[in-house]
């Protein structure tokens, strides 16, 4: 008899050990709502957006912005979100799918406002009278919506972006810095990283007694080591994710084509050590934050820059000796340099392009046996030198490879940026949403 309750015993331990093993990791889905009046194959509506929810754990729906003066959260698509009730007809939809948890998005690379470029740095250095405001006006728009709780993307100021150097530029550079020191983005980012501790500490106390969420997204090429204080607001926010993408752009790099989101750093003196995800969720596991609530950003787009006669003839990365700006924009993203998985699927080789020249002919896919840096594909310029391009990209393979690497690393899940840019019609092989099923099928 004690023989049997010790088995049973350590049955049960063992059981709740494999139980804490296997818990799942979370898969966060961004939504666009502007995608809901996009033209064209680009226009996801609910009944694309709800195919989506048997594999998200979250939706952060975006996306909200802050008006300049009143300091309020408000909607960047008002006659939609609220108006046209697309707020509460994305919020029902936890009716079908219980387990999913809904955030608002506020900030993010959306809220642009050339007239007020530094509306987010004026709110937190303003009177608390400004702050109490943005943190009742996001309160209401949750409360009165049905969400779940909030997401800040808050907007600070970006790296500068890195200039193509030849090796006599690299020396004369090192050498510069020797009596000029890091260019300086921001004289009071050690000011502002107080003041967003607090602006993070006084929303999560606003969110706490009706048990809201407060997710955190670091946008893409901002110094986490400016502005996080990442002990504290880790123990404020439940989700941490890390917009690990974006490197490199055509906007901000036109000269160069590199890897955008590469996993691992790619050693070479004329890369920058920091421009990999590893080394972004390194920096926030080594100052402290729980491995559980840090998210590994991806995007499900590709970055396309334009290749001219004068480009590298092999076609890799990284290109050289330059590019030449954005490539044109798709017929589905509408922005020059931004292409979603299906359009550069529709590129890569298959049946109905492998004849076909000039600006249709089929890219040259190149692939990761090692799954540490990434996709790419390329056409080179014909001998006018047009009808070049080169697209750095995720795809299903290196999507699994992320998640793979968030398994690995005991992290809290991956997000994706955002839904719309996957193939939520099934146009490359049939399938509907395949970037978003191979990382949920890996986690």
């Amino acid at each position: 008899m004690k023989l049997l309750v010790i088995l049973l015993l350590s049955l049960f331990a063992g059981g709740i050990h494999g139980a804490a093993n296997t818990t799942a990791a979370n898969m966060v889905c961004y939504y666009d709502s502007g995608s809901f009046i996009r033209e064209g194959l680009g226009k996801l509506l609910n009944p694309d957006l709800e195919l989506a929810l048997q594999f998200c754990t979250h939706l952060v729906y975006g996306y909200c912005g802050i008006k300049p003066g009143t300091y309020q959260a408000f909607s960047l698509h008002e006659d939609l979100d609220i108006s046209k009730h697309q707020y509460s007809e994305v919020t029902a939809l936890k009716r079908k799918f219980p387990h999913l948890k809904v955030l608002l998005s506020i900030g993010g690379d959306k809220d642009i406002d050339p007239e007020h470029p530094n509306k987010y740095i004026e709110l937190l250095e303003g009177e608390r009278v400004r702050q109490t405001a943005f943190i009742n006006s996001a309160y209401s728009l949750v409360r009165s919506y049905g969400f779940d709780g909030i997401d800040l993307a808050y907007q600070f100021p970006k790296n500068k972006p890195r200039k193509v150097h030849s090796d006599v530029g690299l020396v004369w550079k090192k050498f510069k810095k020797i009596f000029t020191g890091d260019f300086v983005v921001d004289p009071k980012a050690e000011e502002h990283k107080e003041q967003f501790t607090a602006l993070v500490r006084d929303l999560k106390n606003a969110l706490r007694p009706d048990g809201y969420m407060l997710s955190l997204t670091v946008l893409p090429n901002v110094n986490s080591s400016w502005y996080f204080d990442v002990p504290a607001v880790s123990g404020f926010a439940d989700l941490i994710n890390i917009a690990a993408f974006d490197f490199l752009t055509p906007e901000r790099n036109p000269e160069e084509a590199d890897y955008t989101a590469p996993l691992y750093e790619l050693y070479d003196q004329n890369r920058l050590g920091h421009y990999n995800a590893d080394f972004q969720m390194a920096y926030w596991l080594h100052n402290q934050c729980p491995p559980k609530k840090l998210i590994l950003g991806m995007a499900t787009y590709g970055r396309a820059w334009k290749l001219t006669s004068d480009s590298s003839a092999s076609g890799g990365a990284p290109v050289v000796p330059k590019t030449e700006g954005a490539a044109e924009a798709g017929m589905q993203s509408q922005t020059p340099g931004l292409l979603s998985w299906p359009e550069i699927c529709a590129k890569l080789p298959n049946p109905s392009n492998a004849f076909l020249k000039g600006a249709d002919a089929p890219l040259t896919r190149v692939s990761d046996p090692t799954k540490r840096y990434g996709t790419y594909a390329f056409r080179l310029a014909d001998g006018d030198g047009n009808h070049g391009i080169w697209i750095s990209y995720e795809d299903p393979e290196t999507a699994a490879n992320k998640a793979s690497y968030v398994h690995a690393k005991g992290l809290g899940g991956l997000s994706m940026f955002d839904l719309s840019y996957d193939d939520f019609r099934g146009l490359c092989n049939g399938d509907k949403y395949p970037l978003l099923r191979a990382a949920k099928y890996r986690l």
